[in-house]
C-alpha cells in the first residue's frame, strides 16, 4: 500500500498555496518606463537641468510678478538727482542698488521689468514656430509626393532668408513696433528648422508596424497623425524648440539694440543696452548690467535645452 503521507508532503508545493514563501527571491520587476518617464528620471539627476530650471523659474516669476522684487517704477526719471548715479552695492534690492541710467531711471527696476518683454517674446515665438513647423513637417512627411515637394520648397525659400535681416525688413515696415509685432515678424521666419526636423521624424515613424496596422484597421488620417505619429515624433521637435528659445531672446535683444525691435515705452533689456552704448567709458555698469541679464537668460535656456536633448536622445546615453 503506498505511503500517502510521503505523497502529500511531496505534492504540497505543487498546490501553489505555499509557493510564494518558497520562491520569494525579491520584488517583482517593475513596469518598463516610457520615453518620457525615463527622460524625467535622468533629468532629475542632471545638475545642468536643476541649475537651469532654478534660473528659469526665477526669471519667470520676475517677469510675471515684478512687484515682488521692486516697488520702483522703471519709467520714473529724475535727471536732476539721478543722472548716471553709481550703484550702491550695500543697499541691496533698493532702487539705487544698481545705479541709474542716462535718463535718471532705476537700472534695477528696469532689469526686473525688462524680463517680461524678453521672456514673452522668446516663449510666444517658440510656441508659434513649434506649432507651425510641426504642422507643416507632419503634413509633408506623412503624405509625401507633390505635397511634400511643394511644402519642402516653400520651407527652403524661408530657410534661405537670413533671420535677422528678414526680421529687420519686416519690422521697418511698421510704424509702431510693439511686442506682438516683433513676435509675429520672428515667428513668420523661424519655423523652418522645426519643420525639417518634424518631416524627417514623420518619414521614419510612418513606416513603423503600429502605423501600418492602424491603416489596415481603417483608422482615419487624423487619428493616425494625432494618436500614433505625433506622440512619437515630437521628442526631437521639443529638443530643437527648447534650444531655439534662448536664440529668440537673443534675437529680440539684438533687434532692439539695432533700433528696429521693441521701442519705448516698452521696457526691454535690448533697449537699455542700445541707450547705454555711448556710456561705456563713463558708466560701464549701465551697459554691462542689462547685457549680463540677456546672457544669463539665454544661457539658462540653452542649458535647459542641452539637458533635455541628452535625456531624450538615445545616442547621448
Amino acid at each position: 500500500m503506498p505511503d500517502t503521507t510521503a505523497l502529500k508532503s511531496t505534492d504540497a508545493p505543487a498546490t501553489g498555496v505555499e509557493a510564494p514563501a518558497v520562491t520569494d527571491s525579491g520584488p517583482a520587476p517593475g513596469k518598463p518606463r516610457s520615453l518620457w518617464s525615463d527622460a524625467w528620471h535622468d533629468l532629475r539627476r542632471n545638475p545642468l537641468f536643476i541649475i537651469s530650471m532654478v534660473l528659469i523659474l526665477l526669471l519667470a516669476v520676475m517677469a510675471i510678478f515684478p512687484g515682488l522684487f521692486t516697488s520702483a517704477s522703471p519709467r520714473d526719471a529724475n535727471l536732476a538727482e539721478h543722472y548716471l548715479q553709481h550703484p550702491k552695492w550695500g543697499n541691496f534690492f533698493a532702487p539705487d542698488w544698481l545705479g541709474y541710467d542716462v535718463q535718471g531711471r532705476s537700472i534695477y527696476a528696469r532689469v526686473v521689468y525688462g524680463a517680461r518683454a524678453s521672456i514673452t517674446v522668446g516663449v510666444v515665438v517658440t510656441i508659434a514656430v513649434t506649432v507651425t513647423g510641426l504642422v507643416v513637417g507632419m503634413i509633408a512627411g506623412y503624405f509625401g509626393g507633390w505635397i511634400d515637394t511643394i511644402l519642402s520648397r516653400v520651407t527652403d525659400v524661408f530657410f534661405g532668408v537670413p533671420f535677422i535681416v528678414g526680421a529687420m525688413v519686416i519690422l521697418t515696415s511698421f510704424e509702431e513696433r510693439s511686442v506682438w509685432v516683433v513676435i509675429l515678424s520672428m515667428a513668420f521666419l523661424g519655423w523652418t528648422q522645426i519643420a525639417r526636423v518634424a518631416r524627417g521624424s514623420v518619414i521614419t515613424i510612418k513606416q513603423a508596424d503600429y502605423v501600418v496596422a492602424a491603416k489596415a484597421l481603417g483608422a482615419s488620417t487624423t487619428r493616425i497623425l494625432t494618436r500614433h505619429i505625433l506622440p512619437n515624433a515630437i521628442a526631437p521637435v521639443i529638443v530643437v524648440a527648447t534650444i531655439a528659445l534662448g536664440g529668440y531672446i537673443a534675437a529680440e535683444a539684438t533687434l532692439s539694440f539695432l533700433g528696429i525691435g521693441l521701442a519705448e515705452p516698452t521696457v526691454s533689456w535690448g533697449i537699455d543696452v542700445s541707450s547705454a552704448k555711448d556710456q561705456l567709458r563713463n558708466a560701464p555698469y549701465v551697459l554691462v548690467i542689462p547685457s549680463v541679464m540677456v546672457s544669463v537668460t539665454v544661457l539658462s535656456f540653452l542649458m535647459f535645452g542641452d539637458a533635455v536633448r541628452n535625456a531624450l536622445d538615445p545616442k547621448m546615453r
